[in-house]
């Protein structure tokens, strides 16, 4: 019965969260993280963040990526099912909906203008999520120098994201590797003089 209460509680959490949220993806991100963080603390902030880079690595759709993994972490593949159903029905009805009686009232000029005002709330909601994501993913010069450079190909050479996407993660993957192998030979000269110190020590207590 436990199990079968937290797979309801993640599939309605996400089914509220799918409602509630226009925009999709990054502008999900306030609202995931007031839910599955703060209120509910399933995982944290950094592993909501790093959800949300594999996400976007990944195919399919960012807020669908992140229920899965969510509901992954709680209970395995039946809380990944049932945090994915959540997020996606709430759109499957409105779009079936909509889709239903769409040309019935798309001609109607207010119903364009509402949807330009949405259009226009929704690029706040990812902008201000953006900010958020590159406060906690530009630690150093090497992720903001990624940064800047990701954004220039996309903006002034028009590069495909996948490419960017690619190129960045084989850029972390590098400086990560080098980082370590420096770590690791500090740590290798560190017990050598660790080592040779001490039987310097020996030879003087003989």
């Amino acid at each position: 019965m436990p199990i079968l209460k937290e797979l309801l509680q993640l599939f309605t959490a996400f089914f509220k969260i799918g409602a509630g949220t226009f925009g999709g993806g990054l502008a999900m991100l306030p609202v995931l993280e007031r839910e599955v963080v703060d209120k509910r603390k399933w995982i944290t902030q950094t592993q909501l963040y790093d959800y949300y880079a594999i996400g976007q690595s990944t195919p399919g759709i960012i807020a669908v990526n992140v229920a899965t993994f969510t509901g992954y972490v709680r209970r395995g593949i039946s809380g990944a099912v049932a945090a994915t159903a959540g997020v996606v029905c709430p759109a499957l009805i409105v779009i079936t909906v909509i889709a239903a009686f769409f040309d019935n009232f798309a001609h109607i000029e207010w119903i364009g203008k509402a949807l330009d005002g949405i259009n226009v709330s929704v690029s706040v909601l990812i902008t201000g999520s953006l900010i958020k994501i590159a406060k906690k993913s530009c630690v150093d010069a090497v992720t903001v120098a990624i940064t800047v450079l990701s954004f220039l190909l996309m903006l002034v050479f028009d590069v495909q994201g996948v490419c960017i996407v690619l190129a960045s993660s084989a850029a972390g993957i590098l400086v990560q590797y080098k980082k370590m192998k420096a770590a690791a030979e500090a740590a290798a000269k560190q017990a050598e003089s660790g080592a040779g110190e001490t039987a310097g020590s020996s030879e003087d207590g003989k």
